[in-house]
């Protein structure tokens, strides 16, 4: 019974013990959270001027008391190598010694204490015994007699003071006397007869007083507290004043923090040398600000955007929307008057024109959302690209049969210094070009293009149709992230350049429409890609079409990877140009050479003709990289 009721008492014991730790665990992990978050809560400055002095506190205790002990140290030294020094001078004048009175100076052989003792450590005499003031008698405590107590022959001990008539001293006197000694025993003697050797007749004991040595360590020990006391105010208010100093551009920070808070995201934080961690989280906040604010307003932009689509959509839908409406009141109301057929069947195809411009604009807003989604766009087949613009110059002139229309070829036209970088068309039979894309997409990109000269420029008007094949610098994705304005498109041109002159980068197909009608102001030439914009702002479209097509052509465009601009035409209209990805630039035979030569130096085969040519390709390479390098910086800032 006894062994089955000892496991459970056992059990109870280890899990109350249990409990316990986890009680004390639980006690510290609270008092540690507590003492963490208590110091959470103290500003940073309190914190560096807290850690400032505690350091200046324990740097100063360290100081004094090395100080303290080097010192002692060394008088206690010093005092031992006088009592070597002088214990034969004083043995050897033990009567003249007793004979001196010690109030006639404080300092001397006096103040030595001796004490003689025969060879079996039994006392002698007593010769040597300095008094003090008031008749106060200091004397060391030396081993009892008859014995050594482990005192070495030799060596100094310290030992504590034997203190007589103390009654009547004064605090000096009694602190005095009560100091420790420091003590030297040694062997004495007398010579033998024949002076070969000493008779050892005991030993004598001469010490000294440490009063003076503890003394002198206080006094040293009281100064340096008072000097470090001073050095850490000092050193405290200097810390406070540079601490705060420091902390006067976080401060800043702080409250450009709460203005930008408050709305105003154009706030920036004042710059400071980047070398330096405020510097350096100036410059990080202000790109990040930068960024900020770019992002908000692309938010509010696109938010703009989205409710004047929404608008817009909801106004040309209504328009069809409420014609069929009315047409069919019409009809309800006139189909049983006379001649109701004639005009039921007039109801009847205004009804059908307003339902095919309502298809026609949905359709078109089904195919700007599925090219939003990346959906709709099959990126897979080879099309001729000369075909799709032979075949719109061939419906543009079906649709205008005296308009003239030149078809051609393009090229770069470098500046000379007067003109800018431009491209040159020259007439004649288009380049056949042969790209990786969407067939349908690209044809309704052109049909979009030509529709719209059709459409807004008068139909004797000329227009030049041109395409060429043009290396260019520049990465499809940067390319297609650039904004549709003329700027871009000289940035293109410079990478063009770039291209030609080092053979390198992609080859991209540049296709070129340029009328001679009205034309788009230039601040206006970027919004006829957005969806819903018509150059007449009564938005009649008595012109038809849906706004949209243009916004469907930047679509297609960017989802190739391409770009497409509209700019102003020499001599007054509109020119549009799309640029599309074909393939990448093979190297020319001078790059070749070069790469062949770094290819023999590395191998070790000709390797003086290698480094020779490698400069020199190197050397050309470097010359180019800089314009090369301001294209694609114009480029990533116009995308941003």
């Amino acid at each position: 019974m006894h062994e089955r009721n000892a496991k459970p008492t056992n059990e109870r014991s280890a899990e109350q013990g249990e409990t316990a730790t986890g009680s004390k665990a639980s006690r510290l992990g609270w008092f540690g959270r507590t003492i963490s978050r208590r110091m959470n809560s103290v500003p940073l400055s309190t914190k560096l001027v807290a850690c400032t002095l505690a350091m200046l506190v324990v740097g100063m205790f360290c100081v004094t008391f090395s100080i303290r002990q080097l010192v002692s140290n060394y008088l206690l030294q010093k005092t031992d190598n006088q009592l070597v020094d002088q214990a034969q001078l004083v043995y050897d004048n033990i009567s003249s010694l007793q004979n001196k009175d010690s109030s006639q100076s404080t300092v001397g052989p006096n103040d030595y204490y001796m004490q003689i003792r025969d060879i079996n450590n039994n006392i002698l005499s007593t010769p040597l015994q300095p008094s003090m003031k008031d008749g106060v008698i200091s004397q060391p405590v030396l081993p009892r007699e008859g014995s050594m107590d482990g005192v070495v022959l030799g060596t100094a001990f310290t030992t504590t003071s034997n203190v007589i008539g103390l009654q009547n001293a004064d605090h000096i006197t009694a602190q005095a006397a009560k100091a420790p000694w420091r003590v030297i025993a040694l062997k004495w003697g007398e010579k033998t007869s024949d002076s070969s050797g000493t008779n050892v007749r005991g030993v004598v004991y001469i010490g000294l007083s440490l009063s003076d040595q503890i003394d002198t360590v206080n006094t040293l020990t009281k100064y340096c507290a008072l000097v470090s006391v001073a050095i850490v105010m000092l050193g405290g208010v200097i810390a406070a004043l540079v601490i705060q100093q420091t902390l006067v551009p976080l401060k800043r920070i702080e409250k450009t923090a709460a203005k930008i808070a408050a709305g105003d995201l154009s706030q920036r934080v004042p710059k400071a040398p980047e070398n330096t961690e405020v510097g350096s989280l100036a410059a990080s906040l202000n790109s990040m600000l930068s960024r900020i604010e770019l992002s908000f307003r692309e938010q509010e932009e696109s938010n703009a955007k989205m409710k004047r689509f929404v608008s817009d959509a909801s106004h040309e839908l209504r328009t069809p929307l409420a014609a069929i409406h009315g047409y069919a009141e019409l009809y309800a109301m006139q189909r049983d008057l006379p001649g109701a057929d004639k005009r039921a069947d007039e109801s009847i195809a205004h009804i059908e024109s307003s339902s095919a411009r309502m298809t026609e604009l949905v359709e078109d807003l089904l195919s700007l959302a599925r090219l939003d989604e990346g959906r709709g766009i099959d990126i897979t087949q080879q099309i001729r690209l000369n075909s799709i613009l032979s075949d719109a110059a061939d419906d543009l002139h079906a649709l205008d049969p005296e308009r003239g229309i030149s078809q051609g070829t393009l090229s770069l036209q470098p500046s000379d210094g007067k003109n800018p970088i431009s491209l040159a068309f020259t007439p004649g039979a288009m380049p056949e070009i042969t790209l990786t894309a969407d067939g349908s997409r690209l044809r309704q990109v052109i049909t979009n293009i030509v529709g719209n000269i059709h459409r807004y420029t008068p139909a004797d008007s000329p227009v030049e149709v041109g395409m060429g094949l043009l290396p260019a610098s520049i990465s499809p994705e940067s390319l297609s992230r650039m904004p549709a304005t003329s700027e871009s498109l000289h940035n293109f041109l410079e990478a063009v350049e770039v291209g030609q002159s080092m053979q390198i980068g992609m080859n991209y197909a540049v296709v070129r429409f340029s009328d001679h009608g009205p034309g788009v102001p230039e601040e206006f030439q970027s919004q006829i890609f957005e969806r819903f914009y018509t150059a007449d702002p009564s938005r009649a479209r008595l012109k038809g079409g849906t706004g949209l097509g243009m916004a469907i052509a930047q679509s297609v465009a960017k989802a190739h990877h391409g770009f497409i601009c509209a700019s102003t035409t020499d001599g007054g209209g509109l020119t549009l140009t799309v640029v599309l990805p074909v393939s990448p630039v093979e190297p020319s035979a001078r790059v070749k050479a070069a790469h062949d030569a770094v290819q023999k130096a590395e191998n070790g085969q000709d390797a003086n003709a290698a480094k020779t040519k490698t400069k020199e390709s190197s050397r050309r390479k470097w010359g180019r990289s800089a314009k090369t390098a301001n294209s694609d910086k114009g480029n990533q800032s116009s995308t941003a």
